[in-house]
C-alpha cells in the first residue's frame, strides 16, 4: 500500500523569498496520558532529498527508525526538546507543546531564517513563521521533524517500560488504550502519568 509522501513545495516557496535556512517543527505525545511531550526541529539541506519522508503516524516503526538516521545525515541542523509530565501538569499540555517547539527551534545552530510549524503559531518566537494545518502531511521539513520527535519519544517510552513494566508503555507509548487504562485501574498512577489528564468517563473509580 502506498503512503502519502510529504513534499518540499512549501519550503521551496519560502526559499525563493530569500530565506536560506527553513526549519520544520512538530511535536508528539500531546494526547498521551503518560510520558513526556517531545518536539523536533530540523533544517534539511535543500539539495539532499531523503526518499520516503511522510507524516510519522502513517509510517511503520521500522520505517521511522530508518528515516531517523537518514534525516540526521541530511540535516543542516536538528534539535529535540522534551517536556516531562510534572511540567505538563504545571503549565498545561498546550503550553508545554508550544514551549517544546519553541525551544527546539531556538536551539538550532544555525538559527533558521524562517520556521514552518504543524498546526499552531509558536508564541514568543523571534523568527518569521507560518503555521500549516496538516503540515506533517504537506511539508517534508515538518514531517522530518515529526519523525525525529516520534522516534525519540518511542525510545523513551520503551526505556520507561523497562524500568516499570506494569503499564505496558512499550506497546501503547502512553496513549489511552484499554490495556493502559486497565493497568492504571490495577496499579494507580505512576510518577510518569500526567495527573491533570483525568477524563471522568475513563478514570472513574481509578485509585490514586
Amino acid at each position: 500500500m502506498s503512503r502519502p509522501r510529504a513534499s518540499r513545495t512549501v519550503e521551496n516557496e519560502i526559499r525563493r523569498l530569500g530565506y536560506v535556512h527553513v526549519a520544520g517543527v512538530d511535536e508528539v505525545g500531546r494526547g498521551c496520558l503518560a510520558g513526556p511531550v517531545v518536539a523536533g526541529a530540523v533544517i534539511l539541506q535543500p539539495d539532499h532529498y531523503v526518499p520516503g519522508i511522510a507524516d510519522s503516524k502513517v509510517l511503520t516503526a521500522e520505517d521511522r527508525e530508518r528515516l531517523y538516521g537518514e534525516i540526521i545525515d541530511a540535516a543542516i541542523a536538528w534539535r529535540i526538546c522534551i517536556i516531562q509530565p510534572d511540567e505538563i501538569d504545571r503549565i498545561n499540555i498546550h503550553r508545554a507543546s508550544l514551549k517544546a517547539m519553541r525551544e527546539s527551534v531556538m536551539d538550532l545552530v544555525p538559527l533558521p531564517g524562517f520556521v514552518i510549524v504543524d498546526g499552531f503559531r509558536i508564541p514568543e518566537l523571534p523568527i518569521p513563521q507560518r503555521p500549516i494545518i496538516g503540515g506533517d502531511r504537506r511539508s517534508t521539513a515538518i514531517a522530518a521533524a515529526s519523525i525525529l520527535a516520534k522516534v525519540t519519544r518511542d525510545r523513551i517510552m520503551v526505556e520507561l517500560h523497562n524500568a516499570d513494566p506494569r503499564y505496558g508503555f512499550d506497546r501503547h507509548k502512553g496513549y489511552a488504550t484499554k490495556a493502559h487504562l486497565d493497568a492504571v485501574a490495577a496499579f494507580g498512577y505512576s510518577a510518569l502519568h500526567r495527573r491533570t489528564f483525568r477524563p471522568p468517563t475513563l478514570f472513574d473509580n481509578i485509585p490514586d
